[in-house]
């Protein structure tokens, strides 16, 4: 019988790297040991973990910023441990969370046109976990609000708009956690966790809706993403230590839709999820290839489309939000791909002879402005993303500012915290109206204005003298 070929428009989705000179070179990517992506993008910035002595950094570059990356770029580096997780907020592309083993959460807020100076003052240092802190992801539609996950096997969920830890998931999980999803409207999480078990859970409410024990029998990392239906995707490794790929129906976990074996490689699976077109891309940590999936309602469900391959192996992968694609090529998907010492590129677009804008490659997609409030959120509201339509391009615009306005801390704060507190807060309230802190501030004020106008001016004499040397060079 005649196998008939299913109809997609993605089964010819090609990927390419860009030229050497688009990539951001001389980068030393950070090699601690831990299953992160490394790296984090959006329409303006691509966020880089790099190795540093003595504490924990990360590079942050303006995407046109390519080339050779000079030894001394300014890094974010408040962290005094190695950072080993980051990801940029999606409601305000100038504002990105870190995660590090100094068992910390810090939040930035990045210039407009990127850094001048290394960035050691977070807008807010969030402090709960008691081990290192390997995960942090952004809620999806509700602003400020954070989530991060710990080698102590808790999730906190912050308001960081008040620095305050709202909603602690400390006796969930008996082991490591690998990953933590939220799903499209930003009710539910799911996690996969070392003890091989998936669990769905209602933050706020504290419960867990369902899980999955032995998803993947295999004893190496697991992962699990929420699609945009509600199904769980995940990927781990069979008792043979194949590696697989699963679906799975959050009300009926005992069988999965669909499950796949791919492989027998040790490297982990990071599914990124594109929740528009539906597809699934897997980069293998190690692997030089990324493979994509089409997720649909027919059987088999999960359909293999293609893989891009080259020659190098992955230490990382950053990857685009929708937003920031070029939709004038049918660009569908980019991806960042850290090698030891680079930050390449890789393009994926859906080949169409016509220029015109192609709706059924670009459904509207979500915004950047949030659905709820953070304090909406936290009271049982839930919301999907606001979405835009991508028609004319997206023009990042203005971003506010972070603006972090602690609460009275001796209403809310445990007991336990409430005598220490009570003998700083007098002091601080002493120290903001002492006049002499007041023509301090003035002082430092007046001589940053007088640096900053001297980085201008070398700027200004620089660019002279680089047209002088291209003339005589002519």
């Amino acid at each position: 019988m005649r196998r008939v070929v299913r109809q997609s428009k993605f089964r010819h989705v090609f990927g390419q790297a860009v030229k050497n000179d688009q990539c951001y070179d001389d980068i030393r990517v950070s090699r601690v040991t831990w299953d992160s992506s490394f790296c984090a993008v959006n329409p303006r910035f691509v966020a880089i973990i790099v190795d540093a002595s003595g504490g924990g950094a990360f590079l942050v570059l303006p995407l046109h910023k390519t080339g050779r990356i000079d030894k001394s770029y300014p890094t974010v580096c408040g962290h005094t441990g190695p950072v080993l997780d980051i990801d940029w907020c999606p409601h305000n592309d100038q504002v990105i969370a870190s995660g590090s083993e100094d068992c910390t959460v810090m939040v930035w807020q990045i210039p407009e046109n990127g850094l001048t100076l290394s960035l050691t003052e977070p807008v807010v240092v969030l402090e709960g976990h008691s081990k290192r802190v390997g995960i942090v992801a952004w809620h999806p539609t509700a602003r400020n609000v954070l989530l991060s996950a710990g080698c102590d096997n808790a999730i906190i969920i912050w308001n960081v708009g008040t620095g305050e830890a709202l909603i602690n998931l400390d006796d969930m999980h008996v082991d490591v956690i690998y990953n933590v999803s939220w799903n499209r409207n930003g009710s539910l999480i799911c996690t996969a966790s070392k003890d091989k078990k998936v669990r769905i859970i209602d933050p706020r409410k504290q419960e867990i809706v369902a899980e999955k024990e032995k998803t993947h029998e295999g004893a190496r990392p697991m992962r699990a993403i929420f699609l945009a239906d509600g199904n769980i995707f995940t990927t781990g490794f069979s008792r043979m230590s194949e590696r697989q790929l699963a679906l799975w129906n959050p009300k009926n976990m005992e069988e999965p839709i669909a499950l796949h074996e791919m492989d027998t490689s040790n490297g982990v699976l990071l599914p990124f999820y594109d929740p528009d077109t539906n597809i699934i891309y897997l980069c293998g940590k190690g692997d030089s290839s990324i493979r994509y999936f089409e997720i649909t309602d027919e059987s088999p469900y999960v359909h293999y489309l293609n893989t891009f391959s080259s020659k190098e192996p992955q230490r990382g992968m950053g990857f685009m939000p929708k937003r920031g694609l070029d939709v004038n090529k049918c660009e569908i998907a980019r991806f960042f791909k850290l090698h030891e010492r680079k930050c390449e590129p890789i393009i994926m677009t859906v080949p169409r002879k016509s220029d015109l804008f192609q709706d059924d490659l670009y459904p509207d997609t979500a915004g950047p402005e949030a659905a709820l409030e953070a304090e909406e959120w936290f009271e049982g509201k839930n919301a999907d993303p606001l979405l835009i339509s991508l028609k004319h391009g997206y023009i990042p615009g203005k971003n506010r500012d972070l603006k972090v306005v602690k609460k009275n801390i001796l209403d809310n704060k445990p007991a336990a915290n409430k005598k220490s507190d009570l003998i700083n807060a007098p002091k601080k309230a002493a120290d903001a109206s002492d006049p002499q802190n007041e023509a301090k501030l003035d002082e430092i004020l007046r001589e940053l204005k007088s640096i900053k106008d001297t980085i201008t001016n070398q700027d200004e004499r620089i660019s002279k003298l680089e047209q002088q040397m291209a003339k005589i060079a002519d």
